[in-house]
């Protein structure tokens, strides 16, 4: 059945439309091979769409290049949605990840979607007040700003709707929307072990946000497992700006020996790694393995690209949008809001960054293999 109407759907975006004239909702109903009632509804964020309808018609839309009449919508007393994204990320890499899928899901469901930079706690909670008096209808919390306690406690105090995406934590009365940070450091830790590495430096996270504190659980366990030790020396705190990435890497490549793979917690700080492992002479990854996390744009622009866990940072950001969508509709409704929260699948990704440790590495003074 799924095969059948995929073929229809391809069938009908191949039809050329006569003239000018834009698609219209009866056009994406066809392609779709639904009703036009069911379109509407996966365009409103509605949940009573099958995942396989509501796949097709959002392919429809894209093919198509069709967009809501919002005059229509109006008439029908649809408001459009308002959503405030707030960011105070230090990682270039990832915000431009962030961003794409918030604006992308937006887009698609015809949401006005408005993003403002603060550059701190402090500064971010007046301006969640003014944008909640200007008419934005919820929030999309990046961290850290999504783990500050403060700031969740403003969602509740101004009675709107927030969705983390990425907290360290879920919590008990706010959408969520993340990935298993302990796990996915414990399997990348777990893969250069069995590479054959034994000292192994780790960069940490920005310690401000939760999830930093849990990538760093999961080395930790994973060394524990393997019955390696993991001394102060090779914990060096980051960030995960790049700056505080290269920093870190001078210091561990410093060490005597040194480490032969270092872990960085995000992208940025493992590409820091990497430009100072080559300033120093140093092969990647024959005399230091690099890896890194969040599998940004980042990590596949440098050389070598990074093998990375990949989280799907577009897909997070989009499913916040959605669900916000949802929830505003059943406030709308006189409903009680549903309290959504998922947990996304990671993959390790690997590229040309990590490889067996040289059978002798050479020290932090010489440079030379002994």
């Amino acid at each position: 059945m799924a095969s059948d109407r995929t073929k229809a759907l391809k069938g009908a975006v191949r039809t050329p439309r006569r003239g000018s004239e834009a698609p219209t909702i009866a056009d994406v109903a066809r392609a779709a091979a639904c009703s036009p009632m069911t379109v509407s509804r996966v365009i409103n964020g509605e949940d009573s769409v099958r995942e396989e309808t509501r796949e097709l018609v959002l392919e429809a839309i894209n093919k198509l290049n069709y967009t809501p009449n919002r005059a229509a919508r109006s008439l029908a007393g649809g408001a459009q949605v308002r959503i405030g994204l707030l960011f105070d990320n230090p990682s270039a890499s990832y915000l431009a990840e962030f961003l794409m899928g918030a604006l992308e899901e937006a887009g698609r469901r015809d949401v006005h979607l408005e993003v403002q930079s603060c550059d701190s706690t402090d500064e971010a909670k007046p301006m969640m007040r003014k944008m909640f008096e200007s008419g934005i209808s919820g929030f999309i919390l990046p961290p850290p700003l999504c783990d500050d306690q403060s700031v969740l406690d403003l969602v509740a105090e101004l009675d709107t709707v927030a969705i983390a995406v990425g907290p360290g934590k879920a919590d008990g009365t706010h959408g969520s929307v993340t990935i298993d940070d302990f796990q996915a450091a414990y399997d990348m830790t777990r893969h250069i072990i069995g590479l054959g590495h034994k000292r192994i430096g780790f960069i940490i996270g920005n310690p401000e946000q939760v999830a930093s504190g849990r990538r760093l659980g999961g080395f930790c366990q994973a060394m524990q497992d393997a019955g390696l030790d993991v001394p102060d020396e090779l914990l060096v705190q980051g960030r995960f700006n790049y700056r505080s990435g290269m920093a870190a890497a001078e210091r561990l490549l410093a060490l005597d020996p040194r480490p032969t793979a270092i872990f960085a917690s995000n992208d940025d700080m493992a590409a820091a790694t990497v430009a100072v492992a080559h300033r120093q002479h140093l092969d990647v990854p024959n005399d230091i393995s690099v890896c890194g996390f969040d599998d940004t744009d980042l990590a596949r622009s440098i050389w070598p690209e990074l093998t990375t866990i990949r989280q799907p940072i577009r897909a997070m950001t989009a499913w916040a949008v959605a669900a916000i969508v949802r929830a505003l509709r059943s406030k709308r409704s006189a409903e009680l809001p549903k309290i959504e929260r998922a947990v996304m699948p990671y993959d390790l990704i690997r590229r040309e960054s990590d490889a067996a440790p040289a059978l002798s590495a050479p020290t932090a003074k010489s440079g030379l293999q002994t």
